[in-house]
């Protein structure tokens, strides 16, 4: 089956393109980058001629796997309104795939594992699950700030793409793992998994994952 996974939770995205079969078997066709500040002019037309380059039209694809959050607004509206939109024409399923859960999977670490990416303005988004071999299994995602993040982080792996954020995590005291930020081949992967475990959600049902603090989520539930 083809399966198509997206990114652009942030300065810069990627689309991939993917051939999974029975089992947990999903090859990765080809991988292309999508330039920050042009979500909504390149998403389409780069889909559109990764599938020509490969001798497949958009009715050959079985599957969408997408980042769902968390990260920029804008570029998560874009990417996930256009797999919307294709999903609903072609009948197929989505997998919603947290960026913080592909942090958590792509490092070495098993147990319990802290995803973080920097959120700006001191706060960091914190991914908690327990990771075995079989994949993650979610605990919480919030955000916190830094000083929250290591009290709750006390026992467990950090894992970040974040050079700075791993260093400050790394001189209070926690054991820090660094990775590389994984990117749409990563989402296809872990998308695939989502799918064959039948986790995958309707277009009407996709929605971003901004991952808010308790304060943020207690402040809209009032107004």
């Amino acid at each position: 089956m083809l399966l198509l996974a997206t990114d652009t939770s942030g300065k810069h995205g990627s689309i991939a393109l993917a051939h999974c079969g029975p089992g947990e078997a999903c090859n990765v066709i080809e991988m292309a980058p999508l330039e920050g500040g042009t979500f909504s002019a390149q998403l389409v037309p780069q889909i559109a001629a990764l599938l020509t380059k490969h001798g497949s039209g958009k009715q050959e694809i079985g599957a969408f796997a997408v980042v769902s959050g968390p990260g920029s607004f804008t570029g998560l509206r874009i990417g996930l309104t256009a797999i919307k939109a294709l999903a609903e024409v072609l009948a197929k399923p989505i997998a919603a795939v947290s960026l913080l859960e592909a942090i958590a999977v792509s490092g070495r670490s098993q147990g319990k594992v802290v995803a973080v990416l920097d959120a700006g303005r001191g706060d960091v988004y914190a991914g908690e699950y327990e990771v075995n071999l079989s994949g993650a299994h979610l605990v919480s995602e919030r955000l916190l700030t830094r000083s929250e993040l290591v009290a709750s982080a006390v026992g467990s792996m950090v894992v970040t793409p974040d050079q700075g954020l791993g260093d400050a995590v790394s001189n209070a005291g926690l054991q820090v793992e660094r990775i590389e930020l994984p990117r749409s081949d990563a989402v296809a992967r872990l998308g695939w998994q989502k799918i064959m475990a039948k986790k995958t959600v309707l277009p009407e049902q996709l929605q971003a994952n901004y991952v808010r603090s308790a304060a943020q989520i207690f402040s809209r539930s009032g107004s």
